[in-house]
């Protein structure tokens, strides 16, 4: 019992406090987490939309992501990670409420692409504070607090939203609305007099090997990592968009089971996460835990196919939630190292466009081949995409770790592990 509670102790130990509020902040954000994880049922089982047209709004919802996401860049590069966050955070969260009076398809689809398009200004952002407030040693860290406590809130929201969409689909759309605010005045009061927010003008230090990149769009290894990890989203976002349709379709879940679902998921993450990320950070390569974790990613979809049983449901997502474990936190880590202070909002953003623009790919593609041919065929399809992945990311990888050692030995500095 020492030995576990010893290890908790280092895996936490020596981040900043502004790093710990900014996670109290996402875990307030994401325990009203409701609407996504839902809409798909939402559109279908109340507004009647078919498959295709529900996976052609989420499409739409990924669209307005990948627009928010340059803008969230561009925009955290020039007026600072503060404002950008507050905007997104309050102006986002208000917008929740119109969804209590749409129903038409075109309504539909422009409400859910504003939505997603201010929303999606704040992961840049975030990522750039995370990222502004960690000390370098323990940058991969500072982000598996972030997203610990996004997925301990992850955990609350489509639990108490399954239960809330039993009553009325209308409390999901106020709950998630209220709770955006709240982060938002929360943010505000905190840290409107911290330093480190404002965007970055001095000249940097030119020892540093990320230095000589100045822009992500002509980072030749960045862009194949980016688009890889596009690749990554695609699959990993099934469990957004056709999972919680494949629960309800093939299993019968009521709202309630699928909320507990996705619940388990972020429960499990907020549990492991940051213990798995001390442990095997200091042991292995990126290079290797992340081709790992795209291969478990793909496996656990592979699963669902054993077997028609609620307990294979539940093994799948651990296994899901252990692969995001592995590749998501070690991900934005090379983001961060491949960047510095001037150009941070940028790769940020280019980084968060390849996961909205999954977020377009994905709930299409798998509605579509789950349409036309079966689930069991996406699984499939899923299982084998990640195995080319895996593949592909080692090698990008493992590139850039030998770059960054080479400038680093060249620059006289000592490795640091982070």
């Amino acid at each position: 019992m020492k030995k576990v509670f010893s290890l908790y102790r280092n895996a936490f130990g020596g981040l900043s406090h502004s790093a710990w509020m900014l996670s109290l902040i996402m875990f307030i954000n994401r325990s009203g987490a409701m609407v996504i994880p839902f809409l798909g049922v939402y559109l279908t089982g109340v507004l009647g939309y078919t498959l295709k047209e529900a996976g052609a709004i989420l499409s739409i919802y990924g669209l307005g992501s990948v627009c928010g996401s340059f803008l969230g860049g561009w925009l955290t590069d020039r007026v600072g990670h503060f404002k950008v966050q507050f905007f997104s955070l309050t102006i986002g969260g208000s917008l929740y409420f119109m969804f209590l009076h749409l129903q038409q398809f075109e309504h539909m689809a422009a409400a859910v692409f504003i939505l997603s398009l201010v929303n999606d200004t704040l992961r840049p952002a975030n990522a750039s504070s995370v990222a502004s407030y960690a000390k370098p040693e323990n940058v991969t860290r500072a982000f598996s607090l972030n997203r610990m406590a996004i997925n301990l809130g992850f955990s609350i929201g489509p639990a108490v939203g399954g239960l809330l969409a039993a009553i009325s689909y209308n409390w999901l759309f106020i709950a998630d609305g209220a709770t955006c605010i709240m982060a938002g005045l929360f943010f505000f009061i905190y840290f409107r007099n911290k330093q480190g927010h404002k965007p970055m003008r001095q000249k940097h230090d030119a020892s540093r090997p990320v230095a000589k990149v100045k822009s992500p769009y002509t980072d030749g290894l960045y862009l194949l990592f980016v688009l890889i990890n596009c690749g990554f989203a695609i699959v990993f976002f099934q469990f957004l968009s056709t999972l919680p349709i494949y629960y309800r379709d093939v299993y019968t879940l009521p709202e309630q089971g699928i909320g507990m679902l996705l619940g388990f998921n972020g429960l499990l993450v907020f549990a492991l996460e940051m213990i798995l990320v001390y442990l095997l950070g200091e042991k292995f390569k990126k290079s290797l835990i992340i081709p790992a974790g795209i291969l478990l990613l793909g496996f656990s979809f592979v699963l669902l196919n054993a077997t028609h049983h609620v307990g294979i449901l539940y093994l799948a997502m651990a296994l899901l939630s252990i692969a995001e474990i592995l590749v998501m936190p070690f991900m934005s880590t090379i983001t961060v190292e491949r960047s510095n202070e001037q150009n941070r909002g940028s790769y940020m953003g280019l980084y968060t466009i390849s996961y909205a623009a999954a977020h377009v790919i994905a709930p299409y593609l798998g509605t579509t081949i789950a349409s036309k041919y079966s689930f069991d065929t996406l699984w499939w399809s899923l299982g084998v995409f990640t195995v080319f992945l895996s593949i592909g990311i080692y090698f990008v990888v493992r590139r850039v770790e030998q770059n960054e050692q080479k400038l680093i030995i060249a620059a006289g500095e000592p490795a640091v592990m982070s």
